[in-house]
């Protein structure tokens, strides 16, 4: 099986890759389909993954997640932008597919920085009310704002079930846009093998995959997970600034975004040698991850994914809340987590069908018998009606010993 395509950065004359008109008609098709299917006369949206999905804009993150751009999509078919500041009149020049009378300047209070009591919220609900007056469907929201919304009479409901259901499905511009991520990560780990020696510290390898993702053309390295040697059992998911030493066992997780369009990808190596236990810990990791990948297939349900991986009792934790996230699965796409989940804390009670072209990442962790190793695998796949198709392609069958003596 062919994989998709991770063409480069630029459009060109003689190869057909990303139509992001395409991409943006697609992405607010779904939007608008599954608003219909609602009961909600429109959706307000600040979770700014779903802001970008319907409007098709982007500002940083220091800004995006402070809970002050929002979006308005109503059954009409408009949609309608506040924006941070100046963000509003660029919008107007450069993003043609909005309407510029729809592109408004808005600040409500920069997650409490700006009090409730100046008024920034009334006045914004007052014009949603205006907009729309019937039922709202909100995804995320300040406890402030949804007073607000309370207090002048709009009933409110949940929008991000509906979001995170138009989301799941990706066309092939955003699996290509996804297999360039990963493309770019392959490379990543091409010089972490080659950096990877003792005296080396794991802040230094995770600049040095920041570095070289922003220079591959990355909008967002969102985080890098560097774990070694006795850090690695318990599993911390962050980084440190400890030294890396002859023999560890050493793992990471780079999760960064191409336009948008998110990485999480796993791989573990060894540090100049491996011992029996650590080779031990990543064939087990390894058998858990591939009867993973075989079950994957259009019909099969997240639970039946599940069961191929280990309860949490027989590697080490009390039920499946304290492992959870270790042998686990999360849809990719603007955002990190999105549908399906598996996992066996919640896909046993509730399955979810795999439809072709859900795209996520399934990971497995398996702690070496020595106390303090740990092995850690990611693939990221696509469901196609032939099987799983695999995006991240840094070989990771065997343990990979860097820089061996």
């Amino acid at each position: 099986m062919r994989p998709p395509a991770a063409p480069g950065h630029m459009a060109v004359d003689y190869e057909r890759r990303v139509d992001f008109d395409r991409l943006r008609a697609y992405r607010l098709a779904r939007a608008q389909k599954a608003l219909q299917a609602s009961d909600c006369a429109a959706f307000l949206l600040f979770d700014f993954y779903n802001i970008r999905y319907v409007t098709q804009t982007w500002i940083g993150g220091a800004l995006g997640d402070k809970m002050t751009r929002y979006a308005l999509l109503t059954r009409d078919g408009q949609v309608r932008l506040w924006d941070f500041g100046s963000a509003a009149r660029h919008h107007r020049l450069h993003s043609p597919w909005l309407d510029p009378a729809n592109c408004h300047a808005g600040m409500l209070g920069l997650r409490g920085a700006i009090a409730p009591t100046a008024g920034l919220m009334r006045d914004a609900v007052s014009e949603i009310k205006e907009l729309t007056g019937g039922p709202l469907g909100v995804d995320i929201v300040e406890p402030p704002f949804l007073f607000e919304l309370e207090r002048q009479g709009l009933r409110v409901m949940d929008a991000q079930q509906h979001m995170l259901d138009a989301r799941q499905i990706k066309s092939p511009d955003e699996i290509m846009l996804l297999s360039q991520a990963a493309a770019m990560v392959d490379g990543v780990y091409q010089d972490i093998v080659e950096a990877l020696k003792p005296g080396i510290r794991e802040n230094e390898i995770v600049a040095l995959a920041a570095k070289r993702l922003y220079e591959m053309g990355s909008d967002q390295v969102e985080a890098i997970n560097a774990v070694s040697g006795e850090r690695c059992n318990p599993h911390p998911h962050n980084f440190s600034d400890r030294l890396i030493r002859p023999g560890d066992q050493a793992f990471f997780d780079i999760i960064h975004s191409f336009n948008g369009y998110r990485t999480c990808y796993y791989r573990t190596f060894a540090v100049g040698s491996a011992t029996a236990s650590q080779r031990d810990a990543y064939s087990k990791a390894r058998e858990w991850m591939d009867a993973s990948i075989a079950m994957i297939k259009p019909g099969v349900g997240t639970d039946q994914v599940a069961a191929v991986w280990p309860e949490a009792t027989a590697f080490g934790f009390a039920d499946e809340m304290a492992a959870f996230g270790l042998q686990f699965g999360h849809g990719l796409g603007l955002g990190l987590h999105e549908r399906p989940i598996i996992s066996r804390l919640t896909s046993m009670r509730e399955p979810v069908e795999l439809l072709p072209g859900m795209v996520f990442a399934l990971e497995t962790y398996c702690p070496a018998d020595d106390g303090v190793s740990g092995a850690r695998i990611e693939e990221e796949v696509v469901v196609t009606e032939d099987g799983a198709q695999i995006l991240t392609l840094f070989p990771a069958q065997d343990l990979i010993i860097a820089n061996p003596y």
